[in-house]
């Protein structure tokens, strides 16, 4: 039966070559489905935060769970180990657009080009912008620092994913294989807009994988919204971010909202730059309304607020789906924050933090040669500024270093770049995190009540944690790379 178009509640202003496609559903026969043996297997992303990829298998089906890349790996490092593939996959469903869930999509169906991507709506969107970035990324690394890998796929590999892909609305149950044997659902993660966790039915078995979760509204987006499965879930696939992080738990949206308003307003009042990391997707929309509501409030002066190239072409997408972003929210027009330029113009950036500023910039870890690397470079050399952290930082990034070093410690912030000393006090952290913390874990643990569960995306002291206190004796597992175990109903 041909795919036949369907609207979702984003489609107003959706972009005409991404066409919101579902698939008709189809009833799921008697006796048809998932044997009896289901196994899962990180692809990647078991006993990590990297490239997020989860297989489901029964031996005659594959389903991928995410296909996304390692932030820290370059190359064809940075990808799963698809060498664990024995077949395509009949279906790949996207959790969301972050690169480490998305990011290695057209590199799958280069390899696989029968298998066929869902994820919402938004996520397309998203991914759109994300996917076409990365592929500009890759080829400007592979001209500056000679990565003969790169780009791992084209332009045109990710138009192709564009036009294989269905978008589908949250909550609405579609058929995943072509024999109509497995089912599945999209619900609010509540991590970024179009977020979903993934809930799968087939014959003897259900599994719901979180992906990326947030329990706490945020500016913008509504926490996650858990289908009514207590009691009746075989399976739970959880993410573990920040199971080795018990600082999180008691943070709250408004505290920390109050504490970098302050921190802020003190930055700009000695005539310096608060520069703010940020995640291209989410959190610099997120920043970037926030600041706008300080300033609007008078808890901010009115000075100007900036924003890096791939965070202001996310915020457009969050423009052209307000209707799925919390009705408080106030997304003000793009027009009102201005535009960094070339962040390798060097007399660009000191032109820019001379005055007082708030400059939301990616990247949110501030890997190397990043805008916000570059920028941090310039302002750590003065006092007078402030360099905020608001996300997850990853031990072995530029960001985590210079959070935990001090005055007189020199950084390198381009590759192969010149150490520079740090001078700069004023280097903090706040939490805005769009991950929930371990509380909250083990909250959807014990209301979903499953039989088994599935700690994944995390450190391993993370994961560690999650698999010790959050398993209620049930059946716990936390696979590493390549592992697979056996999911009982």
């Amino acid at each position: 039966m041909a795919a036949t178009p369907r609207l979702c509640h984003s489609q107003l202003d959706w972009e005409s070559k991404l066409t919101c496609r579902a698939r008709p559903f189809r009833i799921l026969l008697s006796g048809v489905g998932f044997l009896s043996r289901l196994t899962f297997t990180p692809v990647g992303g078991g006993r990590e935060i990297g490239a997020n990829a989860f297989l489901l298998s029964n031996g005659k089906l594959d389903v991928l769970l995410d296909c996304g890349l390692h932030p820290k790996k370059e190359g064809q490092a940075s990808l799963p180990c698809l060498s664990l593939l024995t077949k395509a996959p009949e279906a790949v469903l996207i959790s969301h657009g972050h690169v480490d869930h998305c990011g290695a999509t057209p590199y799958l169906l280069k390899q696989f080009s029968s298998t066929t991507p869902y994820a919402t709506c938004a996520t397309l969107q998203i991914m759109d912008r994300m996917l076409h970035n990365s592929v500009s990324v890759m080829g400007a690394m592979a001209l500056e620092r000679g990565i003969k890998e790169y780009p791992l796929y084209a332009h045109t590999d990710v138009d192709y994913v564009m036009r294989r892909a269905y978008g589908i609305e949250f909550e609405r149950e579609f058929a995943v294989t072509t024999d109509g044997s497995v089912r599945a659902s999209f619900h609010p993660a509540g991590h970024v807009l179009g977020s979903a966790g993934i809930l799968l039915r087939m014959a003897g078995h259900s599994l719901f994988y979180t992906g990326d979760i947030c329990a706490d509204d945020q500016e913008l987006v509504n926490g996650l919204v858990l289908p009514n499965l207590r009691g009746n879930l075989d399976t739970l696939v959880i993410e573990s971010t920040y199971g080795a992080n018990g600082e999180a738990d008691n943070a709250t949206l408004h505290d920390e909202v109050d504490r970098f308003a302050a921190a802020t307003r003190a930055v700009i009042e000695r005539k310096g730059c608060a520069l703010v990391p940020s995640f291209a997707l989410g959190r610099t929309q997120e920043m970037l309304t926030i600041v706008a509501r300080l300033q609007r409030e008078k808890r901010l002066p009115e000075v100007p607020v900036y924003a890096s190239g791939l965070g202001r072409a996310i915020y457009e997408v969050y423009a052209k789906n307000v209707g799925m972003l919390r009705p408080e929210a106030d997304l003000r027009p793009l027009s009102e924050f201005g535009r960094i330029g070339d962040a390798r113009d060097r007399k660009l950036l000191r032109d820019l933090v001379r005055k007082p500023a708030v400059v939301v910039a990616t990247s949110g870890m501030m890997i190397e040669n990043t805008p916000s690397a570059l920028l941090a470079q310039e302002m750590v050399r003065q006092r007078r500024h402030g360099i905020f952290f608001v996300g997850y930082l990853d031990p072995d990034t530029l960001g985590y270093k210079l959070l935990h070093s001090a005055a007189g410690d020199a950084l390198r912030f381009e590759y192969n770049g010149p150490l520079v000393t740090r001078k700069l006090d004023d280097i903090r952290q706040f939490n805005f995190s769009a991950h929930a913390p371990r509380k909250a874990l083990c909250e959807v643990v014990a209301r979903l009540d499953p039989k088994n569960v599935v700690f994944v995306h995390g450190d391993p002291e993370a994961v560690a944690w999650m698999h010790e206190r959050c398993r209620y004796d049930r059946r716990a597992f936390a696979p590493c790379l390549g592992e697979t175990v056996a999911l009982e109903s």
